[in-house]
């Protein structure tokens, strides 16, 4: 595993001290400690971790709270410690996007794996994520395209292929994409 840059959340300092020194050991970077919730999403702003470790049970915020704000603006993968294994924690850390959640004592035959699943998954949700944007810009492009090509045929009483020849055309002799030249094709023909 490559050297990660990572941010420890825990309201017990002995903790967040051994569990740097682990880190650190295994040739990690701590760029940040955290001693609640609160603190822990500011920093995690601010420097941009590669990896979150948070405790569940923190004051001001929860470390739960924290990986799902964490989560929604995709700064980093969250794995989650905590000394509570009831299905309620675990679920709530499901639904807040954690991708990886430890029961203390945290042993380092466990920590690392759940660091590598943790980046692992993160990465596929990020690819996941690139790639429904790709679809939703090819859906949009698409319906775009459809109508500009409806309003040309209307327009000059033209087929479906002679109006996508004329946009092409277009976009060419402009140095304009075709969603461009679709969309000055709606816009003119709106108003």
């Amino acid at each position: 595993m490559n050297p990660l840059k990572i941010l420890i959340a825990d309201d017990e300092a002995l903790i967040r001290m051994d569990m740097k020194e682990l880190l650190e050991e295994a040739g990690h970077e701590v760029v940040g400690e955290a001693p609640n919730g609160r603190r822990a999403v500011e920093l995690a702003k601010k420097l941009k971790p590669d990896l979150c470790i948070f405790d569940v049970k923190m004051p001001e915020m929860d470390g739960i709270e924290a990986a799902k704000i964490v989560g929604k603006e995709k700064i980093a993968p969250v794995v989650l410690l905590t000394a509570f294994s009831q299905p309620e924690f675990v679920k709530r850390a499901s639904d807040a996007g954690v991708q990886a959640y430890l029961v203390k004592p945290v042993q380092e035959a466990n920590l690392f794996p759940a660091i590598e699943v943790a980046m692992s998954r993160y990465q596929d949700l990020q690819g996941l994520e690139d790639e429904l944007f790709k679809v939703k810009d090819t859906l949009e492009m698409r319906k775009l395209l459809d109508r500009a090509k409806g309003i040309l045929m209307d327009a000059h009483n033209i087929s479906e292929s002679e109006a996508f020849n004329r946009i092409q055309k277009y976009s060419m002799a402009k140095r304009k994409t075709i969603k461009e030249v679709a969309e000055a094709i709606i816009r003119a023909a709106t108003k």
